[in-house]
């Protein structure tokens, strides 16, 4: 399909030496889908992971320590994010509606659309934008080959810049929605979309890290 910006892993990504023995429990992934599941489900708080602790030293040593980013807030989400993408479905949790994943960044761009789109409502919108800004971040920090422009070219994936773009733009969308229960988190949202391409630095440093400690988490193969 001519202008999908699909974003596919590279054909022989690195692996982790023994990945399987991090791995979390395996868990029914949390996917997004059709209007009534996406209004509602509910707000999950981050829960404890295996290797929040690991990866939460990994990031506070990047951020903080070469990068100067002081915040804990930040280093906290990055480090969960990790946590959480260690399962390479949960790049994927946003789903059409007969419930295949969606793996183009075009197709997560409309359906987190409530006019244009498919979002069926602005919750809706928030919790996919939520998704988008994640999983932007952690392909452009963790994966960068997966935007390499001759990769880009022969698949159509989209390329570094539009996937900043859409980052930034997702996360600054989340951070406008300020009222209510979303109040408290959403300044953190606006730190993220206007620390974005610093938060991309620090986790190729993290990745660095990683590979070193042949800890990298698994490619984003769907």
């Amino acid at each position: 399909m001519a202008g999908v910006l699909r974003l596919r892993a590279s054909a022989n990504p690195p692996r982790p030496a023994r990945w399987s023995d991090l791995r979390a429990i395996e868990r029914k992934p949390d996917e997004v889908r059709g209007a009534q599941e996406v209004t509602m489900q509910p707000q999950n708080q981050p829960q404890s992971h295996p290797l929040e602790q690991f990866f939460h030293q990994a990031v506070r040593n990047n951020y903080e320590v070469k990068l100067g980013l002081n915040d804990p807030d930040v280093t906290s989400y990055v480090a969960h994010l990790l946590c959480e993408f260690s399962r390479s479905d949960k790049l994927y949790k946003v789903r059409d509606g007969q419930g295949r994943p969606i793996d183009e960044l075009e197709q997560m761009l409309l359906a987190a659309d409530p006019v244009n789109g498919t979002a069926p409502s602005f919750d809706a919108e928030r919790l996919i934008r939520k998704h988008i800004g994640d999983y932007s971040l952690f392909v452009a920090g963790m994966y960068p080959e997966a935007v390499e422009p001759w990769r880009r070219h022969r698949r159509g994936n989209p390329s570094l810049e539009e996937l900043v773009r859409a980052g930034k733009e997702s996360y600054y969308i989340v951070s406008q929605f300020n009222l209510f229960e979303y109040e408290k988190e959403a300044p953190l949202f606006g730190r993220l979309s206007d620390w974005f391409e610093r938060c991309i630095l620090g986790l190729t440093l993290v990745r660095e890290d990683l590979s070193r400690r042949k800890a990298l988490p698994a490619p984003p193969i769907q």
